[in-house]
Order: C-alpha cells, then sequence, then structure tokens
C-alpha cells in the first residue's frame, strides 16, 4: 500500500479493522503532550475542578474530530483532499501547506521530549543527538511501509504503552501529594474558560488527521466509534495522570514528573515508544499533504523528506521547548477555524459530495471557495481576539456560523 497516496481508496481495498483505527488514535494520544494538557491545569485548578475540565473537553473534542471521520469511510479520500469541498483546491491547497510547516515542529517537539527524558537514563546530555536522529529514523521507516505496516507496528506499540502507563499510574498514586498544591484558591470564572479551551484545543489538534486513515474503514459508524473512543478513553486516563504527576513534583517539566514518581526507565520507555506512535501519525498527515500539493512526487520521497527535516529541526532543543506555548497559540488559531468549517460544510449543510469533482481542476472546486476561506480568516481573527480567556470555543463558533451565512446569502458553492 502506498505510504502517501492521495487517491481514493475503492471500495474493496478499505479492509482496515475498526481495532486498527483505534490503536492509531489511541497509540498517537498517549504520548507526552496529553500528560502536559493535565499537567497545565495543575497550576490554577483544585483537583475535582482540572478532573471536570478533562471530562469536558476531552468528550467535546472527541466528538468533534469523530463527527468528521465518517467522511473517511463515505469518500475514501484523504483530509486535505477532502477539505477541497470547502475550501476549494486551492484553499485546500494553503491548509495542506500549512500542514506540512506545522509537522516539522511536531515531530520536532516529540523527538525533543523523548530524547530529553531517554538521555537521562542512556547516555547523559551529550546523547541528545543520537536520541532525536534514531527517533525519527525508526519513525519515518515505519511510515515508508504504508499503513498497514502503522498499523502492525501500533498494535504492538500500543499495549506496551498501555502496560508502562499502568505502572507510571501506580506509581503516581503510590507517591505523596503536594500539599501546597492542595490548598490552591479557586479559579476565577475566566479561568474556567480558559482551562477548558487547553483541553478541548488540544483534542481539535487532531481534526485535520479526520479521513486520513478512517478511508482505509469500512463502516462509518465503526470507524467515528473507533475514532471516538481512542481519543477519549486515552485523554481521560493521562490527562489526569499528567495533572497528579505535577502535583507531585511541583512542576509541569515531564522529566521532572517522571523523576518525582521515582520512574526512570519507565518513564523513558513511555515518552519513546509515545514519540514513535505520534511521529507515525505526523509524518503520514504531512506526507499526503505534500502529496497533495505535487501529486508527481514520489510517495517515499514525501514521507523521508518529512521525517529527515523534522528530525533535523528537533536538534534545535531549547527552541522549541522554550517556543512551545507560542507554538500551540498560533497552531490553535490557524487549524481550529478549518475544523468549523468542515463541521459546517459536511454536517450542517445538505451539500452532496462528489469525490471526482475534488480532483477535477477545472470543477466546482478548482480555485478558492470564498465562503470557506472567508469563514476561515473570521474564526481565527475571533481566535485571537478572544485568546486571553478561551479562543477555541468562539473561533469553531464563528467559524461554523459565517460559513453557513455566506453559502446561503451568496448562494455559492
Amino acid at each position: 500500500m502506498n505510504p502517501a497516496d492521495i487517491a481514493p481508496v475503492a471500495p474493496g481495498d478499505r479492509r482496515q479493522s475498526p481495532l486498527d483505527l483505534f490503536v492509531i488514535f489511541a497509540g498517537a494520544n498517549i504520548v507526552a503532550t496529553t500528560l502536559q494538557v493535565g499537567a497545565a491545569l495543575a497550576a490554577d485548578f483544585g483537583a475535582i475542578a482540572a478532573v471536570a475540565l478533562i471530562a469536558a473537553g476531552a468528550v467535546g473534542g472527541s466528538a468533534l474530530v469523530a463527527s468528521l471521520s465518517v467522511l473517511g469511510p463515505r469518500l475514501g479520500v484523504p483530509s486535505v483532499i477532502a477539505a477541497r469541498a470547502a475550501l476549494g483546491v486551492r484553499g485546500a491547497a494553503l491548509v495542506a501547506g500549512l500542514l506540512y510547516v506545522t509537522n516539522f515542529a511536531w515531530i520536532a517537539v516529540n523527538n525533543v521530549i523523548a530524547a530529553s527524558v531517554g538521555s537521562q537514563i542512556l547516555g547523559g546530555p551529550g546523547a541528545m543527538p543520537i536520541w532525536v536522529v534514531g527517533l525519527g529514523l525508526v519513525s519515518t521507516a515505519v511510515v515508508a511501509l504504508g499503513p498497514r505496516a502503522v498499523g502492525l507496528a501500533d498494535r504492538v506499540a500500543v499495549p506496551l504503552l498501555l502496560l508502562v502507563g499502568l505502572i507510571i499510574t501506580w506509581a503516581v498514586v503510590q507517591a505523596p501529594p503536594a500539599p501546597a498544591a492542595m490548598r490552591q484558591p479557586p479559579a476565577a470564572p475566566a479561568h474556567w474558560l480558559r482551562g477548558f479551551d487547553i483541553v478541548v484545543g488540544y483534542q481539535v489538534s487532531w481534526i485535520l488527521m479526520f479521513a486520513d486513515f478512517s478511508r482505509y474503514t469500512t463502516s462509518e459508524r465503526a470507524g467515528a466509534a473507533a475514532v471516538f473512543f481512542g481519543l477519549l478513553l486515552t485523554s481521560l486516563w493521562m490527562m489526569p495522570l499528567g495533572l497528579a504527576a505535577a502535583r507531585v513534583a511541583h512542576s509541569a517539566d515531564p522529566g521532572a514528573m517522571m523523576a518525582a514518581v521515582g520512574l526512570g526507565w519507565a518513564g523513558a520507555a513511555l515518552m519513546v515508544l509515545a514519540t514513535i506512535t505520534t511521529n507515525f501519525v505526523n509524518i503520514y498527515m504531512s506526507g499526503l499533504a505534500w502529496k497533495s500539493l505535487f501529486p508527481r512526487a514520489g510517495a517515499q520521497s514525501a514521507v523521508w523528506s518529512v521525517g529527515i527535516v523534522g528530525t533535523l529541526f528537533g536538534l534545535c532543543y531549547g527552541t522549541w521547548l522554550d517556543r512551545y506555548a507560542e507554538y500551540m497559540v498560533v497552531l490553535g488559531g490557524i487549524l481550529v477555524p478549518v475544523g468549523g468549517v468542515l463541521v459546517a460544510h459536511f454536517r450542517l449543510s445538505r451539500t452532496t459530495t462528489h469525490v471526482p469533482d475534488l480532483y477535477d481542476p477545472a470543477g466546482p472546486c478548482r480555485g478558492v471557495l470564498l465562503p470557506g476561506v472567508i469563514a476561515w480568516a473570521l474564526g481565527a481573527f475571533a481566535y485571537y481576539v478572544a485568546s486571553s480567556w478561551g479562543g477555541t470555543l468562539p473561533a469553531l463558533a464563528t467559524a461554523v456560523v459565517s460559513y453557513l451565512l455566506l453559502r446561503r446569502r451568496l448562494a455559492w458553492r
């Protein structure tokens, strides 16, 4: 199977089981960044409030991604191609270009986090480059073998992640709580909205892979359930775990949290395995984006170029970790409104999508479809205006409403 094929998947080739789809999303979400979401809430919220925010945000964000995942089995095309129905060929090309570039940063951040923990156990600080390069090359090699190889690798990696995660869970439960953290005053109302924004915004960051893997599954209902539970269950586990570990460590740093709960090899194993499974998704998505921009490019060159460049970016250790928060804000403002436009087009309007039109440069999806692009821009503006207290929900609402109004009022496709 071509590892970066943007052509429609024939119904007879949609043989991926819901279990494989579940483990792909679960493996991508059992990662240090998911722990960090819970850890980010530890400084501002009590335990009960933080867990409530995690539950609400995880359910809402997972449902949003799952609601679009039905388009994979329905259309059989990757996400960057499906987006052409709402944004046009050139509008979707802009999304593909942004996805391609931003995934370099995701790959780099994941590699650096895992390498920082792994090098503490084996090799010391001087081994950081070896860890970064090794993790990047292993992830890329598996993706180059195709989606089936990713599914098989995840079948091995995810159970190991679950085992290591259970060990870490037990260590956190046994660790003494931090008394100072337990005496936090109640958070202000605005902080509640911001806390919800952190959780749901992280879940929505998966929205642009809604059809990339589900297009190999036959059943829309089973595929949506696999995506929903793959994201939800791992979030309901890993985010509270990160919250508890941050309380024990008095810090949201991954290495400090693992050290505080007395874990060395188990913590490193989680970070390494989680980095590899998450990079499967990042590299594959970027390979598809590149092929949508340059259809004549070879699939292997697309995959390896993404993996290698992302790995090289990871060699700038401090830059990505120091700028991580800024990167998340920029990424959220760009990508969350796209999700709103796609939800409005595919789930809330009565538009029928014809797959051949998505590939026809002279068809109805040619150029830029202004309702979608304008709604995207308005949603991004709403995100940044409301970012001080929580931009995800305003951005989604603005993008959805403005898209529906523009299409109805101007009668644009």
